[in-house]
């Protein structure tokens, strides 16, 4: 058969298949009318021109340290968001009651901006005395996943923290894509806060880390299990994930697991372990040593020229 007769036969009914299936989505329409990514970039974008507009803006630095360089980009900023906030409340509130919600939101985030451009700076610091292959705050800001998705994360925390629907997901999952750094926004970070390298760590929902926390890529501080309801879906909003307490360093590719478990202030996990349980203050946590098989190259190769003379005939 043709491609074009199987055209005529089939299409058809496969369209209306689809139809059909798309009659039946879980999905509120509405959610089409979200901007998406691009917009999500461009208010980031804005964001980044607050927190560090001397890297992040072409015009000039008499022009960023004007005050009205701040009014003007901190107008632009939430109105942006303000915009993306109203979109959410309409997709899951048929009521007319999320205005005053609303106001409450852009007010809350626009008096917590100058807090979260410290943390930034403080965490900057952090990477700064942490890495002794950083040779200036420059580089850090420029070049390190880990400020790129901390910078983003400590906005996403806030909304979330004000239970603003989505948008904190939205943000955190496009920093995730961008660095390969997966922190949920309901993760509580404290100051000081470091990852080095960064690939493949994952910080879960109720996470709550203190602060000079430093983490190495690979790191999961995640749930352990997940109490099922009446139906056999697992319970939302319970504690699933770890405390991390102040001045703990944890090492490539460690697991740590559950609510209940806390790992002491003055801590050191050691890489490549698994915990799912309770660690006390000033510990040092490793996984047994492994035997290594060493074999010289050099050695073997010599026995086999002097297997090869001997049995040459």
């Amino acid at each position: 058969m043709s491609l074009d007769l199987w055209f005529n036969n089939e299409l058809s009914t496969i369209a209306k298949k689809i139809e059909d299936i798309d009659k039946e989505l879980i999905f509120n329409r509405k959610a089409l009318r979200l901007d998406g990514k691009e917009k999500i970039k461009e208010i980031l974008k804005i964001y980044k021109y607050l927190v560090f507009p001397e890297y992040y803006h072409k015009n000039s630095k008499e022009t960023y340290q004007t005050s009205t360089y701040f009014y003007e980009n901190l107008q632009k900023f939430l109105l942006e968001l303000r915009n993306q906030v109203k979109i959410i409340f309409e997709i899951i509130d048929d009521s007319s009651c999320y205005c005053k919600k609303i106001e409450e939101i852009i007010i809350g985030i626009t008096n917590k901006l100058p807090l979260i451009k410290t943390k930034i700076q403080n965490d900057i610091k952090a990477a700064y005395f942490g890495d002794p292959a950083a040779f200036s705050f420059e580089e850090i800001l420029l070049c390190y996943p880990s400020i790129e998705v901390i910078s983003i994360h400590r906005l996403a925390h806030e909304l979330y923290a004000m239970n603003v629907p989505i948008l904190p997901r939205i943000l955190s999952e496009y920093a995730h894509q961008l660095t390969g750094i997966d922190i949920h926004p309901g993760a509580t970070i404290g100051d000081y806060f470091f990852i080095d390298h960064g690939t493949g760590v994952v910080i879960g929902e109720t996470c709550i880390i203190g602060n000079n926390v430093k983490l190495y890529q690979g790191v999961t501080l995640g749930a352990k299990n997940f109490p099922l309801d009446n139906d056999g879906h697992p319970v939302k909003g319970i504690k699933r994930h770890p405390n991390i307490e102040d001045n703990v360093i944890i090492y490539a590719g460690a697991t740590i697991l559950g609510g209940d478990t806390t790992i002491g202030h003055n801590t050191i996990i050691g890489g490549n372990i698994w915990v799912d349980r309770s660690i006390p203050p000033y510990s040092s946590v490793y996984g047994k040593q492994i035997s290594l098989n060493i074999k010289n190259k050099a050695t073997i190769n010599e026995k086999k020229r002097e297997l090869s003379v001997s049995t040459d005939y």
